[in-house]
């Protein structure tokens, strides 16, 4: 059972994300928080596997809430979906940055929140497609002093399959997708990128993003 806590300042939409993941079997709602600061207190309380966090709350809004959970020894388990009406490109860096380990808007289609909160348990991100093109080109719009080069020391060390499926987790693909086009295992593909996240020093998948624009795995 996965343990989820939703967090929004719009009751409606908590109510409605919250009753649209009781709806799943494997899913357990613990808690709902109707501002950042709350998040902080009850994601301490409960212990939620994965938190969907509203970006925009009053007093502490989400970004914040997100810092206090991720830099809290204590909920080094917590995994972090941002929610968001607002696709901007800071909100993604930002969110990211600070340890997010998913970004998507809420228009979403329902089953893919759920996937969404499945992935992000099971060790992988999830950046809705439009959310990781706009990242890349974030990315690609600093200046050339912001985005560093490649290191050829580090790119050496991984295997001609590691870069490959970093490229590939840089273009949004899940492990499943990986998979389907390889023609292997979920676990084969896992891996791989767990090898090549450890090797670039990546904190987790959606850092692995970030990671493979800047080392120029991105295709």
């Amino acid at each position: 059972m996965i343990r989820v806590m939703v967090a929004d300042d719009q009751v409606l939409v908590r109510s409605g994300f919250a009753a649209l993941l009781r709806m799943d079997p494997d899913l357990e709602v613990v808690a709902e928080a109707s501002n950042g600061r709350e998040a902080v207190e009850l994601a301490r309380e409960h212990r939620p596997d994965v938190v969907l966090m509203d970006i925009r709350m009053p007093g502490l809004d989400g970004l914040a809430a997100t810092r206090e959970i991720r830099a809290d020894p204590q909920l080094g388990t917590v995994k972090i979906v941002v929610l968001t009406t607002f696709e901007l490109d800071e909100y993604v860096q930002e969110a990211l940055r600070i340890g997010a380990s998913g970004f998507l808007v809420k228009h979403t289609d329902p089953d893919q929140l759920v996937h969404a909160v499945k992935a992000v348990a099971a060790g992988d991100a999830m950046l809705s497609p439009s959310v990781t093109r706009r990242l890349i080109d974030a990315l690609a719009g600093q200046p050339e002093h912001a985005v560093p080069m490649p290191d050829p020391k580090i790119l050496e060390t991984l295997t001609e399959r590691e870069r490959e499926v970093v490229e590939l987790v840089a273009q949004g693909l899940s492990n499943d997708e990986i998979a389907a086009r390889w023609f292997v295992s979920p676990a084969t593909v896992r891996t791989h990128v767990s090898r090549a996240m450890t090797k670039l020093y990546a904190r987790d998948r959606a850092h692995l993003v970030v990671l493979a624009y800047r080392h120029g795995l991105t295709g």
